[in-house]
């Protein structure tokens, strides 16, 4: 039999790839992609961008789809044979990238069209790529001598296993707990869906009573509701103690060797620390510049945080005699509080976010905004039923994408929303390929008696990750390395937190916010308590948020060999920014995976960055409408369809027509009076 995964497709073929297919097709698309790179070394010509800069930039194109499937596999839809593969998979990819990075031959012929070509004679485009795969070269140890490049080598695999066995822990952790409740009384303040979910669990796993788990939506309506300050105790230190028990998926080594790596990596390669290597390719440029936004945005709102704290303590303490607001009070009471400040429940705005009317209504946006139509199809193969699949056209009826949606929890996926792609688009003997574009969530799923219901906070993470979508399905570069979502990034949640700003717009609510019994739109009084809401303890979630941001950089910046302990080194980082106090068996570390296995490493301020940059964008939307189409337009061409072909200073620009200020963010936060 052939092996699915090396024959042309257009979408993934799931149901046709066996778990035996990968590693040979994985062994045989590395020979290939080794045997094209070669090619350009052997090349007798003289170097020149387009027999060298412009030939590996199509190189590999095969390796990429079976990685791209298979590593989205893994985090969405995985097994213990699929762990076992990536395992097994990780050490080659890495030496497979090392062998390129670290090739004189071809570095020989990259530096020579570097250094002899005139780059007037290139698009904007092609001066991006031959730049980048220059400083990609040199960044990845080209100048390195041939015992250092064998250090590198073994760093580069170590890093890949380290990663891939930090999610492994987490997953297994998460999928290990459960909260078995047989006492209706202990369910007080629970909503009726959750708990009906919680009881279906139990059903399934021939239980009495109910189940409760550490998955988003099981674990947040729980921490958020119930009445029971033991039962909310004690999963909320189930969920902070994930890699960090005294057992065989503990992460707190693999946290510490990870950073030491890390900085052994970049101290290699002529940098003072990991930070300093990663932040020389982002917007921010340097550590010193992210120290500077992340403790000048803690200054404005580190006041207000205390404010909200002292308020929703003395709340408590009026409501129920508590003395000392603990982690697991912080969302009961902040919710109670809303509730009655506001009189606004989540539980009364989900009837009106009926999840296929949330997805209709962000389509419906970017149908106004950028003329695309989403048709869902059944012909096109998943890899889970939960999975749907759409063809998405332009005005012209041209294919713009095809888009995966995959919403609900189950075994096999990681915690948390991200979106992904199973193929880019890029531009070839003028063939337009277009993008496969995926978002991954965990949201309520639908039971017998209801659909699936969002919360407010979840439809706006629908809309987040949608707009991630949108950025890789206008995608309209030449080079697959430059395309969609590969962008600086500090950059790349511009288009995914400017489609959060939708959400709180009447008009946009209007489209799709209906009770999925009666049909009535949402009424305008609760339109107007999200968005008077929409600033509720606002120093607090920020204050949270750069708290995440200053443990990254610490991580990040500090000589790791000082660091012997990941919770007292936490304590320290956290000392700025805590509010509540310590719980000695919970560590963030140990299941951060943003930074420890996602990418996010001495990045994970760039999610407060973006905000400066979508407040800014967004406020331009608010002054002309928000369903401009001038634009939205300008903001397709300049950004969404660019990808990382230009600096997105310059791209923010040409949409802007001025530099974004961090007023708009403050002022959008109620923290700039």
């Amino acid at each position: 039999m052939k092996n699915i995964l090396l024959t042309a497709f257009d979408t993934a073929p799931f149901s046709k790839i066996n778990v035996s297919d990968y590693e040979p097709a994985f062994d045989q698309a590395i020979a290939d992609a080794k045997e094209e790179i070669q090619k350009i070394i052997n090349n007798p010509e003289n170097p020149n961008f387009a027999n060298t800069i412009e030939a590996m930039a199509f190189s590999g194109m095969q390796l990429d789809r079976i990685s791209n499937i298979f590593f989205n596999l893994n985090s969405a839809e995985t097994n213990e044979e699929l762990q076992k593969i990536a395992q097994s998979i990780a050490p080659k990819l890495s030496t497979f990238g090392n062998d390129i990075s670290l090739n004189p031959e071809l570095f020989a012929r990259v530096k020579y069209v570097f250094e002899n070509t005139d780059v007037n004679n290139l698009t904007t485009e092609q001066k991006t790529l031959l730049e980048k795969t220059y400083k990609g070269f040199v960044r990845n140890g080209a100048l390195l001598n041939e015992e250092q490049k064998a250090e590198l080598r073994e760093i580069d695999t170590q890093l890949s296993l380290l990663s891939l066995k930090f999610n492994e822990n987490i997953l297994v952790e998460t999928n290990a707990y459960q909260l078995h409740i047989t006492n209706e009384n202990d369910l007080k303040g629970l909503p009726e869906g959750t708990k009906e979910a919680a009881k279906n669990l139990a059903e399934q796993e021939d239980k009495e009573g109910w189940i409760f788990t550490l998955d988003f939506p099981s674990y947040l309506p729980f921490i958020t509701y119930i009445k029971n300050r033991e039962l909310r105790k004690e999963i909320a230190i189930a969920n902070g103690k994930k890699g960090f028990q005294n057992n065989e998926f503990n992460n707190e080594q693999i946290v510490l060797d990870l950073v030491k790596l890390r900085n052994q990596r970049a101290q290699l390669l002529g940098y003072k620390s990991h930070a300093a290597f990663v932040l020389e390719e982002r917007m921010a440029q340097n550590p010193e510049q992210v120290f500077d936004f992340l403790n000048n945005l803690l200054t404005k709102a580190k006041p207000a945080a205390d404010k909200e704290f002292a308020e929703l303590t003395a709340y408590a303490k009026q409501l129920d005699g508590i003395e000392q607001l603990q982690k697991w009070d912080g969302s009961y009471y902040a919710e109670k509080l809303k509730q009655e400040r506001f009189n606004l429940d989540d539980e009364v705005l989900k009837p009106y976010f009926k999840l296929e009317n949330v997805l209709h209504g962000a389509f419906e946006v970017a149908n106004k905004l950028y003329g695309l139509t989403f048709t869902e199809v059944h012909t096109i193969d998943k890899y889970h039923k939960d999975v749907q699949t759409f063809e998405v056209t332009d005005n012209n009826n041209n294919l713009t994408a095809i888009f995966y949606a995959d919403f609900f929890p189950r075994k096999g996926k990681r915690n948390g929303a991200w979106m992904t792609s199973f193929k880019s688009q890029w531009i070839k003997d003028k063939v337009n390929e277009r993008p496969h574009v995926s978002i991954v969530c965990n949201f309520t799923p639908p039971t017998p008696s209801k659909p699936s219901l969002l919360t407010f906070n979840e439809v706006t993470t629908l809309f987040h990750e949608f707009g991630h979508a949108l950025h890789g399905m206008l995608a309209n570069t030449t080079y697959p390395t430059l395309s969609g979502t590969s962008v600086y990034w500090d950059f790349v949640e511009l288009p995914s937190q400017i489609m959060e700003n939708w959400v709180y717009e009447p008009e946009t609510l209007a489209l799709f916010a209906k009770h999925y019994q009666t049909g009535e739109t949402i009424p305008q009084e609760y339109v107007d308590k999200i968005k008077e809401s929409s600033n509720f303890l606002e120093g607090l979630a920020t204050v949270r948020q750069l708290s995440f941001g200053l443990l990254d950089m610490g991580w990040h910046t500090e000589n790791p060999e000082n660091i012997k302990n990941v919770k007292s080194f936490e304590n320290e980082k956290f000392a700025s920014t805590q509010m509540y106090p310590d719980v000695t068996e919970n560590a963030m570390s140990t299941s951060f995976s943003h930074i420890f296995a996602g990418g996010y490493s001495a990045g994970y301020y760039s999610y407060k960055w973006a905000e400066v940059l979508d407040a800014d964008a967004f406020d331009y939307f608010k002054q002309n409408g928000i369903f401009n189409k001038k634009i939205a337009t300008k903001f397709k061409d300049n950004i969404l369809s660019q990808g990382g072909t230009d600096h997105p200073m310059t791209l923010y620009k040409k949409f802007r027509g001025q530099e974004p200020s961090s007023d708009a963010l403050l002022k959008r936060a109620g923290l700039l009076e």
